[in-house]
């Protein structure tokens, strides 16, 4: 390789230790405190993170957070349970979702601890939660919070408890390896350096591989100058779910999406707004539209999981989206009357204080939106703000569930066998373990759910790493391969650069930024995007199946011209593979489980009888191949009025 263009030989660096934790933010630093705990007992333990950016400014909360969107308090998890079932039309793994539940508020106690302000009802200001605190709930599972600096609060908890020493930032892993002797093993995982010519490999018994969702899969709303604008991190690339599936492990309700209605252009946060500050949304005239649509929800059964106006988040998509489909739009934000409303029984002192909160919400975490009012002229206390159903994103720790298919904890009666084969978030392959984005089937974790589910995975890789501490990894690829395999597109770029005068115009190769365009239209255009207003059918799917095998040929001509477009192009082979999963879960489904979310307009229907199920799959990387199957659904919750099954204390003992 020329050294003129900074690849020389890559310097290979090789480590081999008990666990390795791949991804840096919530769930990863969970697992990294978890872990902390036990060095001391543990002291012959080897762990690594390794994190694609750097521990403090990494994962979905890097920007900031104006709350917390999973603190039980005064709830039950049980209830909790209920929430989820319901948001996400049915169907839900109750034992994954219950396990965060009894678990989360641990987590945040110790965020509280470590420094992050946590707000407090009056009165109670001087109180930890702790100390009986009460917070001031924007929503009966958030709290508000001053979070600009959650996430370098976390990682610094994180990096005190594991030690910078067994911390690699700047480490862009692709690659997991499955065991020479046993191909349903997981033994190592290659990657490279994104600021040196350095490749690593690792060997390890057990790995976290927490690497966050996939956004820019769909062609986003924002075009020109706000190309690259999303709600969901932009460095979220489906790695977790394609490295995942590269490997065996079986996938589950890849269908869902989440489609976050949002502040247009900004894609400020909503939920305060609603939550906190009592807005209401209304149509162009100035209309309730989700009363006045409610009852379209029974025409396709949607109602079943509508109780009254307390519906979940896709159904107040799908009012919404008749508005503007029957040109009602657009919707709009009554932010004015809201925060006139609050100060009638406030001092002018009051007041100024609301209006921070409300400025702060998005200072906190999504200050592009603040941009868009400057530039726009808007304030909100006096002019609403249009609001506007973002691209989808594939995640499985917000309103969406989405990921891999994990073993359960045990202790929960009335558990299948088929939910529990193994350790605690174990995937299907054995020793490879997930948490946050990951988890599959289980959504509405959030941050401080991230956090406890990473600390969950961790007690369980601690206990397999001990019971296998005699057992050698020995990966089925040699360093060789794996060095042709990542360096690929620098190689092809070398071999052809001289071809053209125009490096970017080749007929040998394809830039990443040119494939990943081709990707988003893809998949906007076929598999229910913005561009059709979320709709598809099984004649547009056989488009998208065919182009999408395709393109993942085609992405083998990728070029990397620098270390930045090597990233770029590992994290279109991830999005490629996670977008098709996606696709064909849709493609397997034949029903619209998630209206709002997106629609199969040749099965409109939501149809309990034949698809209250998980449809779950696995992908075979040698012949390219999927293979897909229904997996039944098991409540373990019983719904509000029924009697509780036994064992689902708060604590875990039995009732």
């Amino acid at each position: 390789m020329a050294e003129e263009y900074g690849f020389g030989n890559p310097e290979i660096i090789e480590e081999e230790v008990d666990i390795l934790l791949i991804g840096g933010g919530m769930a990863s630093c969970g697992a990294a405190f978890e872990i902390g705990r036990w060095l001391e007992k543990m002291p012959d333990l080897k762990v690594k993170l390794v994190d694609k950016a750097a521990l403090d400014r990494s994962g979905a909360v890097a920007q900031g957070l104006s709350a917390i969107n999973t603190y039980m308090g005064e709830n039950d998890p049980a209830d909790y349970v209920r929430y989820v079932r319901g948001d996400l039309m049915g169907i839900v793994r109750e034992d994954l979702v219950y396990d965060v539940g009894r678990h989360v508020d641990d987590s945040v106690h110790n965020f509280e601890e470590w420094g992050l302000p946590i707000w407090k009802q009056k009165g109670d200001e001087s109180k930890k939660l702790t100390e009986g605190g009460k917070p001031v709930r924007s929503g009966r599972w958030q709290i508000m919070i001053n979070g600009e600096s959650y996430k370098w609060i976390v990682a610094e908890a994180a990096k005190k408890a594991l030690g910078m020493d067994r911390i690699e930032e700047r480490v862009f892993i692709v690659r997991l390896v499955t065991d020479k002797n046993d191909p349903t093993r997981v033994s190592g995982a290659a990657g490279f350096s994104v600021r040196d010519n350095k490749l690593f490999i690792y060997k390890f018994k057990a790995c976290l591989l927490a690497a966050g969702g996939a956004v820019n899969v769909f062609r986003p709303r924002s075009v020109g100058e706000g190309t690259g604008r999303a709600w969901y991190p932009v460095w979220n690339a489906g790695s977790t779910y394609a490295m995942a599936a590269e490997c065996g492990a079986e996938l589950t309700l890849m269908e869902n999406r989440f489609v976050p209605a949002r502040f247009k252009d900004g894609y400020g946060p909503v939920g305060a707004w609603f939550l906190l500050f009592k807005a209401q949304a209304m149509n162009a005239f100035g209309e309730d539209y989700q009363t006045k649509n409610y009852s379209i929800l029974a025409d396709n059964k949607y109602d079943t999981y509508a109780d009254g106006m307390k519906m979940g988040t896709c159904l107040r998509n799908h009012l919404m989206m008749k508005e503007m489909r029957e040109g009602r739009g657009p919707i709009l934000m009554d932010t004015p009357t809201a925060m006139a409303k609050l100060a009638e029984t406030m001092t002018p002192k009051e007041v100024k204080h609301l209006e921070a909160e409300a400025w702060e919400d998005f200072l906190d975490m999504t200050i592009a939106q603040c941009g868009v009012w400057a530039g726009e002229n808007i304030e909100p206390d006096k002019e609403m703000s249009e609001l506007m159903p973002t691209e989808p994103y594939l995640l499985g720790s917000h309103a969406g569930c989405a990921g891999i298919w994990c073993s359960g904890p045990d202790d929960i009666p009335g558990t299948p066998d088929y939910y529990h084969w193994g350790y605690n978030r174990m995937t299907t392959v054995k020793g490879l373990f997930t948490a946050g984005d990951g988890v599959g089937a289980s959504g509405h974790k959030f941050s401080s759910g991230s956090h406890a589910e990473g600390r969950i995975a961790a007690k369980a890789m601690l206990k397999y790493a001990m019971d296998n501490k005699d057992w050698k990894p020995e990966m089925s690829r040699t360093v060789d391969e794996l060095v042709e395999e990542i360096y690929r597109p620098v190689k092809t770029y070398l071999e052809h650069k001289d071809y053209t005068t125009a490096i970017d115009v080749n007929p040998h190769y394809i830039t990443p930024k040119m494939l990943q365009f081709r990707l988003q239209k893809i998949m906007d255009e076929y598999v229910a995007g913005v561009s059709t207003w979320y709709q598809t059918n099984a004649k547009m799917l056989e488009i998208a199946e065919k182009k999408l095998v395709m393109i993942r040929e085609d992405a083998q001509k990728m070029r990397a011209k620098d270390l930045h477009e090597l990233l770029r192009a590992w994290e279109n082979y991830h999005r490629i593979l996670a977008a098709e999963a996606h696709m064909r879960h849709i493609q397997f489904r034949e029903e619209t489980r998630y209206p709002g979310y997106y629609y199969r307009m040749d099965f409109l229907d939501l149809d309990d009888d034949n698809w209250k199920c998980f449809v779950n799959s696995t992908y075979n990387r040698d012949t390219g191949e999927w293979s897909l199957k229904k997996v039944q659904y098991k409540q373990l919750v019983k719904y509000d009025g029924e009697s509780e099954p036994e064992g689902l204390a708060r604590d875990g003992s039995p009732v």
